[in-house]
């Protein structure tokens, strides 16, 4: 095929580094992932662009860090901050994203996203790619109308501007809307039901395979949500019937598909419940491998295979705060919301058969950025030249195993806690949470207290940074002795790196810092077919808390 039919499949779960079979994870309970590693090439070094989900998205969409698109907060030093229902800002008009761009070499794009704030793994497939052997939204937006997924290059979107949390009473709050495209579908906890006590819920299962009791016909009283009430369902499929059209139509499509099933409240199907060796949260992982290996073999039967650029990774760690139940970071450091390794680091699988050779491992220092420079190279586009891009093509170290380097930045909110550069980490700021949050059991770092560096006080360290060898020190617990050579040596290599992206830097117009209940998902497009329309109260923009 002449074009490049990129299918972004990211799953964003709340999974850890740990949590893959292939990364060690004991149970073994993900095959298809393990399979998608043996067949194609794993990144072991692959970071995430924010300790928290949507900052994360927005920078996988644009290519650029948070402090840069705006994704980041100024309420608070080294605050993180999402986009939940109250948020008002979202991503800026000026930003161009990845779909917006993709539309030069002709593709179609759809996202199919869960939770647009939680932690979401994600398979990126760009099929139709062109022979190279040379290397040359969603509620991460904003929820709002002019963040809109189909105002910012998708041209189909199925799924939700806000994480499943709930139920809510559509009086204090509203219960979070599913779009299928420009229009409200139902909501969660109504038409989208979530049993909070068994767990059980068709939303993987809807995301990929078994949608449309409403494709192209109004939503109406006594319509029920396919794969709730099956005696509706018929295709169109969302995730396997996009790649079946676009396929059958000879067109190159990004797909971007991130489910939330392993985000709390955990969730799966009634096939996969009590299947798995670590409860709920291994349900909710299995059902999400078995959802990228019938991907993978669509593309299979399709014979596109070699058309077809697959990414699979997440946008933080896991949440630790919820130990034992949740997902694992395996040897790194605390977890979500942190910038320790726990919060940062993400397992990353690419998979494109007879281009990237079987069974590769790359220690390329990788980002979740690099997934937006890297997918504009297969399409043949440059990516924009008018601002800093922050992404680097990952095709250099896929089909030729050159390794670029590059630092790695970790921001909190608007703070710059530390920087990788090769196997040195320098932390400039050390903090969890607060001591009052702390004592009131909320804990970024269960059983993982490491003194002086797990702070519960924001500790700077800007004049001595605390380095790290990851190589050797994956854990962060042994920090250089500040008088060794070796010390010297990699602060002498890190301080030049730092003040030229200091100096640099142009931040962006803050967008998460007023909230205002008033724009909470009170009458969404659509709303007033099926009856869903509730009033909003009276505006009162206010500055939005974030306490960690």
């Amino acid at each position: 095929m002449a074009a490049v039919a990129e299918v972004t499949r990211w799953r964003l779960l709340l999974m850890g580094w740990g949590d893959l079979g292939v990364y060690g994870e004991p149970s073994r309970e993900t095959p298809n992932l393990d399979r998608m590693a043996a067949e194609g090439m794993l990144f072991p070094n692959f970071y995430t662009a924010n300790p928290l989900c949507s900052p994360s998205r927005a920078a996988l969409l644009t290519g650029r860090l948070p402090i840069r698109n705006g994704f980041y907060t100024t309420s608070g030093h080294a605050r993180n901050a999402y986009t939940p229902q109250e948020i008002v800002g979202g991503i800026p008009d000026s930003e161009h994203l990845l779909p917006e761009l993709l539309k030069e070499a002709g593709y179609v794009s759809k996202i199919v996203v869960g939770c647009c704030c939680s932690e979401l793994w994600g398979v990126p497939v760009l099929c139709g790619v062109p022979e190279v052997s040379s290397v040359p939204i969603s509620r991460h937006l904003g929820h709002r109308p002019q963040f809109h997924p189909l105002k910012h290059g998708f041209d189909e979107w199925f799924g939700s501007p806000n994480c499943h949390f709930g139920p809510y009473d559509n009086r204090a709050r509203p219960n979070i809307p599913v779009y299928r495209d420009w229009e409200m579908v139902g909501r969660y906890y109504e038409e989208f039901p979530i049993n909070l006590k068994t767990g059980e819920a068709n939303l993987t299962q809807i995301y990929l395979q078994v949608m449309g009791a409403w494709a192209g016909q109004p939503w109406g009283a006594g319509r029920s949500a396919c794969g709730w009430r099956r005696t509706v369902c018929s295709p169109p499929q969302e995730a396997l019937d996009f790649i079946r059209r676009q396929q059958a139509a000879r067109r190159p499509f990004f797909l971007y598909w991130a489910v939330d099933a392993t985000h709390a409240p955990v969730y799966a199907s009634k096939p996969f419940l009590g299947t798995s060796q670590r409860g709920r949260y291994g349900d909710a992982v299995r059902e999400m491998d078995d959802s990228v290996g019938k991907i993978l073999r669509l593309l299979q039967d399709l014979r596109i295979t070699e058309d077809t650029f697959v990414f699979f990774t997440s946008d933080n760690g896991a949440a630790l705060i919820s130990a034992p139940k949740q997902g694992t970071n395996g040897p790194f450091l605390c977890g979500k919301q942190t910038t320790f390794e726990g919060g940062m680091r993400e397992p990353a699988i690419a998979w494109w058969p007879g281009h990237i050779l079987a069974g590769q491992v790359s220690h390329q220092l990788g980002s979740i950025m690099d997934l937006f420079t890297t997918s504009l190279a297969l399409a043949g586009l440059e990516p924009p030249s008018d601002r800093t891009i922050d992404g680097v093509s990952l095709l250099p170290a896929m089909l030729q195993g050159q390794l670029t380097d590059r630092p790695i930045f970790y921001y909190r909110g608007n703070t710059l806690m530390a920087v990788t550069l090769g196997q040195y980490k320098a932390h400039f700021w050390t903090w969890t949470n607060s001591w009052e949050e702390f004592r009131q059991g909320i804990d970024f770092c269960p059983g993982q207290n490491v003194s002086g560096v797990t702070t519960h006080t924001q500790e700077e360290h800007t004049k001595l940074p605390l380095i790290f060898h990851l190589g050797r020190d994956p854990g962060e617990r042994f920090p250089l002795s500040f008088a060794s050579t070796e010390y010297v040596d990699a602060l002498g290599r890190i301080t030049p790196v730092v003040l030229q992206h200091q100096e640099a830097l142009v931040p962006g117009q803050p967008q998460l810092n007023v909230c205002d209940k008033a724009v909470m998902n009170w009458a969404p497009p659509g709303c007033e077919k099926s009856g869903k329309c509730l009033t909003p109260p009276e505006s009162v923009p206010e500055k939005c808390s974030w306490p960690h």
